[in-house]
């Protein structure tokens, strides 16, 4: 009798046992898909200031308005998850917007590449939301924090060595455009990688969701005092995120440090340091309470970020690198408790939270561009930690359920 059920219902994952692996491989070549591709004009920003003769702030356009896609789409994504399965929605996702990253690198002129990089951005929502509702369907409660976190360890590994390999086919071919079709093209690879890896969903039953239902799920995710905290962290803290990686290159380009641009381009090696963190930050979390992290990663965040002011390229690099630890850790933490606390609509609650991070993408990506087009580099700076000091009162409140 208990054998039918099982099989009917097979338990959760826990780490160590064999189909623990091929998920957490499989979700982590998803994320290092996913942000490749998502940031892949942020290095060439400057490069576009030169071919468009337009302004740091108008070339940040060419992210803020693929996290917007991306943003819009998650629900959506979501929904068409519950009716057609995880597995195959984030496969479609992951292909649809590798061919819209190629065709994006051959467009002429800056309005169409804004316009492919937006359906790119569409793209892709299938993919983050999903994935998250996906580790929380198959992955323990007990072990969600650590599976998540190889998840966005997968985020950062791409987000780094994506911006390095678009950094490094820029400075061979000197063309922005080769950039964009390599980072593509290698996106393709890990998409297959991806496919071949990932197990289908073992305690996952698609089911058709209505409109109405589907605003339903949300109006009670919405109402969740809790999820509504946990949504304005994951806006604050990828504001400040996408901020300094987007403004920085300009910072160590120009003067005093007048840097060669393949050096600024290796700065996103620091994305590696995420790797390591988000993992153990989901762990602790486990361990010792969300709460206690989340403040702590804020905290990290604004040392690194008034770090950045100082005239010397080390200082400027090791804040960037506390920014970078802060971020990963507080996004790690946030999203595996949007997981935990939502016990129908896994991935309505997901999308809901990847909806609001990616809004902080494209507004704290533009609101730091008009800062830094004010008043330049202190400002932005100074409009980071508004942001993490807001992070850090919308958490204060929270207790563990």
């Amino acid at each position: 009798m208990s054998t039918s059920v099982e099989l009917a219902h097979p338990a959760a994952l826990r780490r160590g046992q064999p189909g623990f692996r091929p998920v957490a491989v499989g979700l982590f070549f998803a994320g290092f898909t996913t942000f490749a591709l998502l940031y892949a004009t942020q290095p060439l920003l400057p490069a576009l200031v030169d071919a468009y003769g337009i302004t740091p702030g108008t070339a940040s356009l060419s992210i803020s308005v693929t996290t917007a896609g991306l943003a819009v789409g998650v629900i959506p994504a979501s929904a068409l998850s519950e009716r057609w399965g995880r597995r195959p929605v984030m496969v479609a996702s992951l292909a649809a917007a590798v061919v819209f990253g190629l065709l994006a690198a051959v467009v002429p002129g800056f309005v169409p590449l804004l316009v492919l990089r937006g359906l790119e951005g569409l793209a892709l929502a299938g993919l983050p939301a999903v994935g998250m509702a996906y580790l929380a369907d198959e992955i323990d409660g007990a072990h969600l924090g650590g599976a998540m976190g190889l998840y966005i360890a997968g985020n950062s590994v791409g987000g780094f060595g994506g911006r390095i390999v678009v950094s490094t086919i820029a400075d061979l071919t000197g063309s922005w455009r080769w950039a964009l079709g390599g980072i593509a093209l290698l996106s393709g690879v890990c998409l297959l990688v991806f496919a071949l890896v990932l197990p289908a969903s073992r305690r996952f039953r698609p089911r058709p969701v209505g409109v109405g239902e589907l605003v339903a799920s949300a109006r009670v995710h919405l109402a969740d005092p809790v999820m509504r905290r946990l949504y304005a962290v994951g806006l604050l803290v990828m504001g400040v995120f996408v901020c300094a990686y987007n403004y920085v290159t300009f910072v160590l380009l120009g003067p005093p440090f007048r840097l060669p641009a393949l050096v600024v381009g290796f700065v996103f090696v620091l994305y590696a340091v995420g790797t390591a963190t988000s993992t153990r930050a989901g762990r602790l979390a486990d361990r010792l309470g969300a709460r206690p992290v989340l403040l702590g990663s804020a905290g990290v965040a604004a040392v690194g970020a008034v770090a950045m002011l100082a005239p010397s390229v080390g200082v400027v690099v090791a804040g960037l690198a506390l920014l970078t630890v802060g971020f990963f850790a507080a996004h790690t933490v946030a999203s595996a408790w949007v997981g935990r606390r939502a016990e129908h609509g896994r991935a309505v609650a997901s999308g809901l939270y990847l909806g609001a991070y990616y809004v902080g993408s494209s507004v704290g990506g533009t609101l730091g561009g008009v800062a830094y087009g004010l008043a330049g580099w202190p400002a932005t700076v100074g409009f980071m930690v508004l942001l993490l000091t807001l992070a850090a009162a919308v958490v204060r409140p929270l207790r563990p359920a």
